[in-house]
Order: C-alpha cells, then structure tokens, then sequence
C-alpha cells in the first residue's frame, strides 16, 4: 500500500460528483466504493460518460473493508456515518478528504471544532453510534494534527471557521463544480420553470397535503417541469403528475447534472434543502434564479449573469 493511495467511499449522487470532481482537479484516476442507493448507477454511467477519472467502480452494502484496507487516503462522503466511525477506528487511514455531504459539510465542520457533538444533524444516534463517535474524532483530529485531514466542498464555511480548521490542521479547499460544468452536456429540459422535488413528506419534516399544495401553487402562475427527489416513492410522484401543468422527469440523475450546462435563464422552486448552493454555482452565469420556498418568507437568490 503507498501512501497516496487513493479511494472514494461515497453512498449519494452528490458525493460521487464531489469524488469525480476532486478526481478532476487532482488529475488522477480515483477507485470508487459506490453504496447500492437510488440514482448511484445512472450518476457514475453519467459522470464516466463525461470523462471523470475513475478507476474501478465497486458496488457495496455495508462497509467495504477490503477496498479500504488496500488504500491508504480515503475520500469519504460521509463523516457523520456509524459505518465511517467504525471503519476510521480499526482500519485507521493515513489521510482523509471529506467530501460533499449537502450542508452537512458545514455540520461537519463545526464538529472537528469542538462547536457542536459528532452526530448528524435532526438525527437521535442508537447507542453504537454513539459508542464509536469519540473514537473516530480523536483518529480524524490525530490525522489533522499531522495535516492529514482535508474537507473539499461547495458550500462556503466562512473566513473565521476556515481560520480555526486550519490551526487545527484541516485544510480546506472549496470547488465550483467545475468538471461538472465544463463536461455539461448542454440543455436537457424544454421548459424553463423547474419544481425540485423533495423528499420531506417522506421524511415526516412535511405534510403530503401541504407538499402537493405548494406545487400546485407554483404550476397556478405557469406549466413547469418537475425532478424528482431520488427518494420520493412513486405514490407521491404519481400525485404530483397529477396536478395540471406539472410535467414529472424522472431522469434518474441529480439536478446537479440535468441542469449543467442550461444555456437559457431558468426559474427553480424548491424547498429549504442544499442545492440553493450547489446549483447557484452549476447554473452561475446564466442569470437563473432559485427560489426557495421555506413555511415563512420566501427567498429569492438570483445566479449571476
């Protein structure tokens, strides 16, 4: 095993494309441990289909021991994972990036200060997780302190909180989807009203009733396509195809990558949920504009020109 030995660990969409883009910017081949989760498939049949510098893709449940005992830095999806404590604790890698896991990265980061516990946000941890957490954090801040930690993100921690990772030792280095926006395959959607779904009836943080009524809403001032969220069950796609001038894709990637690329000026609607900053940098330059929906005020961000 060198030293620089390289695997990605990742289980969503969003974590395979921040694998193929540190892969980019890296300019080296990165073996993947993909989790058999909805939307890994057709994401890394994409993102090979553009060129992203992979070795070769394993499909996993569980933990993959085997690979990750081969390789000694790990780029890891998800820092907050039970499955990721334990494997940190008895493999013990030599070095760790932590890649995109939505706004958990700022969660993260907080946590390898100090400012917060190491649990995942809005989650009540079982008692084995709770068990490894202090483990894992002393390995990861162990490795900082031997520059051996790394968070490669989107999303943008601060000046202040980049100041206090780096006396810590963690590096940062933030990216703009940049693989992802110069392999963008051009327009993929005819519309250019967008409803994001979202999987927040699924995980009871909203009612069905008042879901389908906010795209209803949207579709009232204007025909709209709609993406589904990779964990939206068919019986809740099946009622929002059935509202009028709603028109349901399912193309089976993250918005990320049905909407790189989009010459035109879009119009997206979605929930409180990460992708206001990852798509604000997907779509930067095409004057698109996210609007973000929470119960309260509205928010409108517009993407530069």
């Amino acid at each position: 095993m060198h030293r620089d030995d390289v695997i990605a660990w990742v289980e969503s969409p969003l974590q395979l494309i921040g694998a193929a883009e540190w892969a980019h910017l890296h300019r080296r081949s990165v073996p993947i441990a993909g989790r058999l989760t909805a939307q890994m498939g057709t994401t890394a049949d994409d993102l090979i289909d553009r060129g992203a510098l992979f070795g070769a893709c394993e499909p996993y449940l569980g933990v993959p021991w085997n690979a990750l005992r081969g390789h000694a830095h790990w780029l890891v999806g998800d820092g907050f994972s039970g499955q990721f404590r334990l494997a940190a604790s008895v493999l013990r890698p030599r070095r760790i990036t932590f890649l995109d896991d939505g706004a958990n990265a700022i969660a993260y980061a907080d946590t390898l200060l100090g400012d917060r516990g190491y649990t995942r946000p809005g989650i009540v941890e079982g008692r084995a997780s709770a068990l490894t957490a202090p483990f894992a954090l002393d390995r990861v801040l162990r490795l900082a302190a031997r520059g051996g930690v790394e968070l490669f993100t989107a999303f943008d921690l601060g000046a202040s909180r980049r100041t206090r990772l780096q006396a810590r030792g963690v590096s940062v280095a933030e990216h703009r989807f940049g693989f992802t926006r110069a392999t963008a395959k051009g327009d993929r959607l005819a519309a250019d009203r967008v409803i994001l779904g979202s999987a927040r009836p699924v995980d009871g943080r909203m009612p069905r009733d008042e879901y389908l009524e906010w795209v209803a809403r949207i579709a009232e001032h204007g025909d709209a396509v709609y993406l589904p969220h990779r964990r939206e069950p068919q019986a809740q796609l099946a009622a929002v195809a059935g509202i009028d001038g709603v028109d349901v894709i399912e193309a089976g990637l993250p918005a990320e990558l049905v909407l790189a690329g989009h010459s035109r000026p879009l119009e997206l609607f979605t929930l409180p949920s990460s992708t206001t900053t990852t798509l604000s940098h997907v779509l930067d330059g095409t004057g698109s504009v996210i609007r973000s929906a929470p119960r309260t005020s509205p928010v409108r961000t517009a993407v530069r020109r």
